[in-house]
């Protein structure tokens, strides 16, 4: 976590004694606070789970026909050609 970003945002959590105690033994263990500890680990976890989401993996044959595909410039592509400019405009607001 950023120590230069300011911190006005609040999350307030609720759970069990025992996994309160196992989350202030793990950051104690770690030299952390107890918030450090939960906002870096669920900081890893949400950056895991959102480039597993926008990240895609092919087969070598599924990438073969992939690459065929788009090398294939005589055949016009409107459906590829409108998920390019939604993926351009996700982008865009993204920033």
């Amino acid at each position: 976590m950023s120590g230069s970003r300011e911190t006005s945002e609040r999350i307030d959590l609720r759970t069990s004694p025992e996994i309160k105690n196992l989350i202030v033994r793990a950051a104690s263990t770690a030299g952390m606070s107890v918030s450090a500890f939960l906002l870096g680990t669920a900081q890893e976890q949400a950056r895991r789970i959102l480039a597993e989401r926008d990240t895609v993996t092919l087969s070598e044959e599924n990438w073969s026909v992939f690459v065929r595909a788009l090398d294939d410039l005589e055949k016009p592509r409107p459906k590829l050609s409108a998920g390019i400019k939604r993926h351009r405009d996700w982008q865009q607001r993204k920033r």
